[in-house]
């Protein structure tokens, strides 16, 4: 499974990385943006997810102040499919001039590249990292009359008949799909995984009509259904509980040491001029950041947690490595 250390080293890495980097070009940069963006001419955010999921929503929360901040109109373009892969296509293959960024989450941005299968057209150097805004926890939940009331007999259940229930992914090495293959690995416990490409909410709906047995998500997108009586949460991935679901026990406290998650950011086709990626970088810090945004994103179950765009790509860079490990896990078998 993904390491915690191995995850810590890579902030450690990251701040280094941050705190020795000198603004000897710093009169370069300015000058380059100087006329970015030009006077009406919009700038789009791809997201590779379809509309009313946690990707979706982000994006669209710091669309209004990434407008007053850049002076220009800013448009939230869904490119869903393919576990993402298609909208992260669009987007390494548009041109480097800050007129076109993208929502990034992993696992699915760093791994669709590391297996061959995939036939992805990008690397994680096809990618200029500009920001990290959230860390979303992984979680299982069933229907709320399932006969399922904790952890430990759901688990029990599907390691006593594997494969014998289904259960959610938005996509085929998608976060889900590695937190399934992380409970098989610490538990023994195995799922069928049915894969919903389009995202979140396709994925949701198919588990409210009863289609799959298992939700597998993040907390974003179970705590409404929770507060509607809906669906019930039965654990979160993360070490410690989650404020959006305080009832809840991890993993961890059923005795599992399972750590599962949804990493998103913002990043634009490798290379950027400097100062276009200044600018890019400061507007995404400010409307991350921004207090009601950081609210609303807590209202949804979403903890921000800001990275500049050097850290989030040393931070990316550690995953790629962790993610290698259990990749053999989630590849598609014939």
């Amino acid at each position: 499974m993904i390491t915690r250390p191995r995850i810590a080293a890579a902030f450690a890495a990251a701040t280094l990385i941050a705190l020795t980097g000198c603004g000897a070009n710093a009169g370069a940069t300015t000058a380059a943006a100087d006329d970015f963006p030009k006077k009406g001419k919009s700038i789009d955010i791809v997201v590779a997810f379809g509309s009313g999921g946690a990707v979706d929503t982000a994006a669209r929360l710091i669309q209004p102040i990434l407008e007053k901040e850049l002076g220009t109109n800013v448009e939230v373009i869904n490119k869903p499919g393919a576990g993402g892969q298609i909208g992260y296509t669009q987007l390494t293959s548009a041109k480097a001039d800050g007129y076109t960024i993208g929502a990034t989450g992993s696992p699915s941005v760093v791994v669709s590249p590391l297996d061959p299968s995939r036939g992805a057209k990008y690397t994680r150097e096809s990618f200029q990292p500009l920001g990290r805004q959230v860390i979303d926890p992984a979680v299982i939940a069933v229907q709320p009359d399932s006969p399922y009331q904790t952890l430990k007999e759901l688990l029990d259940a599907a390691k006593a008949n594997p494969k014998s229930m289904t259960a959610s992914t938005t996509g085929l090495q998608t976060g889900e799909h590695f937190a399934m293959a992380q409970i098989q690995e610490a538990t023994g416990a195995e799922f069928a995984p049915v894969h919903f490409s389009e995202g979140a909410s396709q994925a949701t709906t198919a588990f409210l009509g009863k289609h799959v047995d298992i939700l597998v998500a993040n907390v974003s997108d179970v705590t409404d259904l929770t507060k509607q009586g809906k669906a019930r949460v039965l654990g979160v991935m993360t070490s410690e509980r989650s404020p959006s679901l305080p009832d809840v026990p991890t993993f961890k406290e059923s005795g599992y040491e399972v750590e599962a998650g949804t990493v998103r950011g913002y990043s634009a086709p490798a290379g950027l001029p400097e100062g276009v990626a200044k600018k890019l970088e400061a507007a995404l810090q400010k409307a991350i950041e921004d207090p009601a945004v950081v609210q609303k994103m807590k209202d949804l179950g979403l903890q921000t947690s800001y990275l500049n765009g050097g850290d989030y790509k040393q931070f990316w860079a550690g995953q790629e490595e962790d993610f290698k490990k259990v990749l053999p896990l989630v590849q598609k078998k014939d």
